[in-house]
């Protein structure tokens, strides 16, 4: 691959150093029997200087998305392997280790403006519960059938939930990422808009936002639509479009359909473990599970109104619920491709407790396993990319890759 010029590898290094990503990086490759890294190596060439196919052309679809480098490395919610989830610091580290696009789940305040959170109770994801003026807002609430009890972004105007701070998700998978806590704030999705305005200028390359609506029928149901307010942002920031750096995604079908008559921007389906239903299906009562979208019917109909698919991994390559282990891969790559579908598959983690049996190392749930071999696998089955909490591992798997097919 092309090295960046000599003065941004420095300035890189710089950056790595001063995070610890560098030591991240190299922890992760511990798996592999790589014993050292260099900045170069974590991060990657820039998009533009970036192969553009794999072992087959990428499926065309007339948008932006043709642009990108294939296969595609989406940070997911940011670098959340390293750093609280959507949080500016994690969407700066994700691009820094080389990531393609950065992903927001979107929710909305009480008076209308949209924050990037991954669900719209944020007892996890926030320091709330230690806000006393808030302990009245604690609830129970019924979202997509089920019942939650914490405290909603939908509750609180914008200026209260500026006074929250982020905190880790997942304590104690990533206690590292805890020393970050109350470090950044809830960002609205402007400012995340902003933020990759100000970086594709300074990146010298288009930074790319992949967009989720979150629980879009709820928000519906209680006068707060999403897909009305997420068209407006886009056309704001000028991303909004066919060739507008955003890509758009659901796990409602109706959703992604509102948005395509607002907006021209590139859409993903997303899909869930197959006997689920979208929850847009569930109360207008349509059947048909997620078993029934994949099978060749059911992806014409979706490639009506997206251009690719995000299904789960276990819908491309299934694991013994028994074992853990992997089993033979579906025909789901294949049957998406010839739809005219792109494939991007949730989500590569580093740590055992997230990987399928055959890659994990040693018994703690913690520790890293082989997950540069995961991501890999994955590539060689010919997804067009996926979601990963660990921009750094994706890209050296992609580059073993493209090496392994001499692409480069």
């Amino acid at each position: 691959m092309t090295n960046r010029p000599t003065e941004e590898n420095s300035s890189r290094r710089s950056f790595l150093r001063a995070t610890g990503a560098v030591g991240l990086g190299v922890a992760a490759l511990g798996a592999t029997g790589v014993t050292e890294a260099s900045a170069d190596d974590l991060g990657g060439a820039p998009a533009d200087a970036r192969p553009a196919t794999g072992t087959r052309p990428p499926v065309r679809t007339g948008t932006g998305l043709d642009r990108l480098p294939h296969p595609l490395v989406v940070g997911h919610r940011g670098a959340s392997g390293y750093r609280p989830e959507h949080t500016l610091g994690s969407y700066e580290l994700a691009l820094e280790l080389g990531a393609d696009v950065i992903e927001q789940d979107l929710v909305p305040t009480r008076d209308g403006h949209l924050v990037v959170r991954h669900e719209n109770n944020i007892a996890e994801t926030t320091d709330v519960a230690d806000h006393p003026e808030f302990a009245a807002r604690k609830a129970t609430k019924t979202v997509d059938g089920v019942a939650l009890t914490g405290w909603f972004t939908e509750d609180f105007t914008l200026a209260e939930l500026c006074t929250l701070r982020a905190k880790e998700r997942l304590p104690q998978q990533r206690q590292r990422n805890t020393l970050y806590d109350g470090r950044w704030p809830i960002p609205t999705f402007r400012e995340v808009t902003d933020f990759a305005a100000r970086r594709s200028r300074t990146l010298g390359r288009d930074v790319w936002l992949y967009v989720e609506t979150k629980h879009p029928s709820y928000f519906r149901s209680i006068g707060l639509p999403l897909e009305e307010r997420l068209a407006d942002e886009l056309r704001r920031a000028g991303l909004a479009g066919r060739q507008g750096r955003a890509i758009l995604q659901s796990f409602e079908p109706s959703s992604l359909q509102r948005l395509a008559a607002l907006v021209g921007n590139p859409r993903i389906q997303l899909l869930g473990g197959a006997t689920t239903r979208p929850y847009d299906f569930v109360l207008a009562g349509d059947p048909r599970t997620v078993a029934d979208l994949v099978k060749p019917d059911g992806l014409r109909w979706m490639a009506g109104f997206a251009h690719g698919l995000g299904p789960t991994t276990e819908l491309i390559i299934p694991t013994d619920p028994a074992t853990g282990r992997l089993t033979r891969p579906t025909t789901l790559v294949a049957d998406a491709h010839r739809a005219g579908l792109l494939l991007h598959p949730y989500t590569v983690r580093n740590e055992n407790s997230f990987l399928p049996a055959d890659f994990r190392r040693g018994t703690d749930p913690a520790a890293y396993g082989d997950a540069i071999g995961w991501a890999r696998r994955l590539y060689e089955l010919g997804v067009d990319g996926f979601f990963t909490d660990n921009s750094d591992t994706t890209v050296l798997a992609r580059g073993d890759f493209w090496a392994s097919q001499g692409v480069g």
